[in-house]
């Protein structure tokens, strides 16, 4: 069993930061790529941003310069920095991992349980 935690989402104002976490635990060797995504009222969820094991980061257009992804491999968390928000960063945030099993069991995907993140004045 694999258990993921995310914590940080809240109501800022535009211009405004976060940082969101999302932590691991439970039957986990190791985590291989993570990332973070979001869903917008009556959108479809899309990829925010990802970072492999090894560092390397990808981003959603619209965050690049804004948004930092980042990872603690000792702590098994994965960070996301969201700086100058916009009303249009509105979302529920979920954390995505592939988790490595322990035994030589394979990967697992898994998701957490979202976190709001509202940008308002």
């Amino acid at each position: 069993q694999v258990q993921l935690v995310e914590s940080g989402g809240d109501l800022v104002q535009p211009g405004g930061s976060l940082r969101l976490s999302c932590t691991a635990s439970g039957s986990i060797f190791s985590l291989n790529t993570v990332a973070w995504y979001r869903q917008a009222p009556g959108k479809q969820r899309e990829l925010v941003a990802d970072i492999t094991r090894g560092g390397s980061t990808k981003y959603e257009d619209s965050v690049k310069g804004r948004f930092t992804i980042s990872r603690d491999n000792a702590k098994n968390t994965v960070y996301l920095q969201m700086n100058s928000l916009k009303p249009e960063d509105t979302a529920v945030y979920y954390c995505n991992v592939l988790v490595v099993l322990p035994w030589g069991q394979g990967t697992q995907s898994y998701w957490g349980q979202g976190t709001q993140v509202t940008v308002s004045s």
